[in-house]
């Protein structure tokens, strides 16, 4: 992976004049570990304007979920390669901002961990606690680094998640509207979009704009193949770093739409077709066979089109007065709580 993502940088290097929009790089850290030293990518796609909306991609935060890091991976090149020739495409970066972090975690997935180097779950790292009870151990531990889905010592962040947090909230602070999208995988039989928040169960500040953004989405693709819900209902817990950059990204800009998703991509249909895959080095959470991989590559490339697009017409969905905001928030609740 990181020798794709140098390739990845080279060739922006080389071809950066003959791209219609701006494209960029930036390596903000290397990660030390057992005497080698681990770059953590962020590439910036479009618009500069401090206002314009930003999608912002992550993937690897979990180690042993490669595809995750894959799948933000195959969206970056395909743009990239797109936007050489795609003048449709080329419009849309004229406005909007794609930022574009494919490996968070390049310890945990060159050496088959779950959690970073020091042993902690980087999605259980930030700090925010659960309102209530958790599922003992998933939703997030102090017990033992030796553990899995540990928080970490003393509520501060890694390392990871301070690039993270840096990068997230310097290409957003003026933006009038984000959406994030983490890539994970290992839960149940379908893929799911998450939206918060993970450690209680209310509803969060944007729901309203969450609502309209995917009344859009199911209008316009209606056999899409997501399970679209609150996290809060598959289950809860401490550190979600998204509920905890929702609240960083809302201190300072109180006005704007932000949208934090989660695609959890259904590993256990992977392993339902290839039972042999789970005696294989994280075989519970990828697509081992090669055609399967490439399946899910495709599969979600639709969705990446359409946020970029609703970002682009973004006047539609996210800017609502006081009235249009309580009947949506009304729909909203009856459609999901």
């Amino acid at each position: 992976m990181i020798q794709q993502l140098e390739k990845i940088a080279k060739k922006i290097d080389k071809a950066r004049d003959s791209f219609e929009v701006t494209v960029s790089y930036d390596i903000p850290t290397e990660i030390a570990f057992k005497n080698q030293k681990y770059p953590i990518y962020v590439y910036s796609i479009g618009s500069q304007k401090p206002s314009a909306p930003v999608l912002f991609i992550t993937g690897g935060v979990h180690g042993l979920e490669k595809i995750g890091a894959q799948l933000a991976w195959s969206l970056l090149k395909t743009t990239l390669d797109k936007l050489q020739w795609d003048q449709s495409l080329q419009y849309v970066f004229n406005s909007v901002r794609l930022v574009i972090v494919p490996l968070v975690n390049p310890v945990g997935y060159f050496h088959q961990m779950r959690s970073n180097g020091n042993g902690v779950d980087l999605m259980r790292n930030a700090p925010i606690i659960a309102t209530t009870k958790t599922p003992f151990l998933i939703g997030g531990q102090t017990f033992s680094k030796k553990l899995p889905w540990y928080q970490g010592a003393g509520q501060q962040l890694e390392i990871e998640n301070l690039v993270l947090k840096e990068a997230f909230l310097k290409e957003t602070k003026k933006s009038k509207c984000v959406i994030s999208i983490d890539f994970h995988s290992g839960f149940g039989m379908k893929d799911r979009i998450w939206f918060p928040y993970s450690y209680k169960p209310e509803p969060f500040d944007d729901l309203p704009e969450m609502y309209s953004l995917i009344t859009l989405f199911e209008n316009s693709h209606p056999y899409h193949i997501y399970q679209i819900e609150p996290q809060s209902k598959s289950y809860m817990m401490n550190g979600d770093m998204w509920d905890y950059l929702f609240s960083k990204f809302k201190e300072s800009n109180p006005n704007a739409t932000y949208i934090p998703l989660t695609l959890e991509m259904g590993s256990w249909i992977w392993v339902k077709k290839n039972p042999l895959q789970l005696f294989t080095p994280g075989g519970v959470f990828n697509p081992i066979k090669e055609h399967r991989l490439k399946r899910t590559y495709r599969r979600h490339h639709l969705f990446f089109d359409f946020l970029l697009k609703a970002l682009l017409s973004n006047e539609v969905w996210s800017f609502q007065n006081f009235p249009l905001r309580e009947k949506n928030k009304k729909l909203a609740m009856a459609k999901w709580y």
